[in-house]
């Protein structure tokens, strides 16, 4: 630990009592590594458009490092995605020599990693509906995630998930019979019989 983190925990100890969850929260323990040994994941739903990305580099030169990206231990981003990608660029790079500061979750299972991603960004902000779409998708269909486990996890509404799973094909949730001959398309009803 740090001199600036032991002087800040002789504060808290001070103030009041340490909690083994203070000491065991990634927070406690942010590092500098540089930015090649880190990679994207591939699920991010969040989109952030140029000129926001521009004042994040804006923000990062002018008042520095404010918050540590989140990864895995194999190094994959959790959280701060974009913080990395700007870390890349020449100006940030030079003055920081290319290192980024983070904290490592504990090794998490697929499920718990890719809400984590969707709580720290919801909290900030919008994020890709599509790409919210696949993750509850894949939360579901292929981790076994029930989708009332889902919405409480993620703080969604029943519907909000509902909607998110269903943009991806309607139609894949319910077999071929459970919808009218309207949804075919090429067929006519037979009750109305053919108008040629």
């Amino acid at each position: 630990m740090t001199k600036a983190g032991k002087a800040i925990i002789k504060g808290l100890k001070e103030a009041s009592e340490i909690t083994s969850a203070m000491v065991s929260s990634p927070v406690n323990e942010v590092k500098w590594v540089h930015r090649d040994q880190l990679h994207a994941n591939d699920y991010n739903p969040n989109h952030v458009a140029p000129p926001e990305l521009a004042l994040l580099k804006t923000s990062i030169l002018e008042d520095g490092w404010t918050q540590p990206l989140v990864v895995r231990p194999d190094g994959e981003i959790v959280d701060g995605f974009h913080r990395w990608t700007v870390a890349g660029l020449e100006e940030v790079g030079a003055k920081y020599g290319y290192c980024v500061p983070v904290v490592v979750l504990r090794d998490v299972d697929p499920s718990h990693q890719r809400m984590s991603t969707i709580r720290h960004n919801r909290a900030r902000g919008q994020h890709g509906v599509l790409k919210m779409a696949d993750i509850v998708r894949e939360l579901h269909d292929k981790l076994d995630m029930s989708f009332e486990e889902i919405g409480d996890r993620l703080q969604m509404e029943d519907e909000e998930v509902d909607r998110l799973y269903d943009s991806g094909g309607m139609t894949e949730r319910g077999s071929a019979n459970d919808f009218g001959r309207a949804w075919v398309p090429g067929e006519a009803d037979e009750t109305e019989g053919n108008k040629t």
